[in-house]
């Protein structure tokens, strides 16, 4: 069974940064697109950043364009989301994602990964 494991989130204030990790070694990521996701409190779960590690494509949702970057250690069957500048309105829980390649196709669509962490809370005060 596919297990992702996400850490690296907490509490920060507007302007700061956090990493947050994706262990997907329990599986061959490299034939996966990975992606991040955030929900907040009462709004719709929203497509964040993916990847594609065959060939390192990257894709941002505009609203973190510019000040978050998702990256990978292939040795390590990690995904990495870097995430500068944090805002408030980024408050969220963080999930690591991965689907069939062409998930990282197109419109970033939850319904396009199969697999799931458990997520990761971020908190960013005013």
């Amino acid at each position: 069974q596919v297990q992702l494991v996400e850490s690296g989130g907490g509490s920060v204030q507007a302007g700061g940064s956090l990493r947050l990790s994706c262990d997907a070694s329990r599986y061959t990521y490299s034939s996966k697109c990975m992606g991040w996701f955030r929900q907040a409190p009462g709004k719709e779960r929203e497509g964040v950043a993916r990847i594609y590690p065959g060939d390192s494509t990257t894709g941002y949702a505009d609203s973190v364009k510019g000040r978050f970057t998702i990256s990978q250690d292939n040795a390590k069957n990690t995904v990495y989301l870097q995430m500068n500048s944090l805002k408030p309105e980024d408050t969220a829980m963080y999930y690591c994602a991965a689907g069939m390649p062409y998930a990282c196709i197109g419109r970033m669509s939850g319904e396009r990964f199969g697999d799931w962490g458990q997520g990761t809370q971020v908190t960013v005060s005013s």
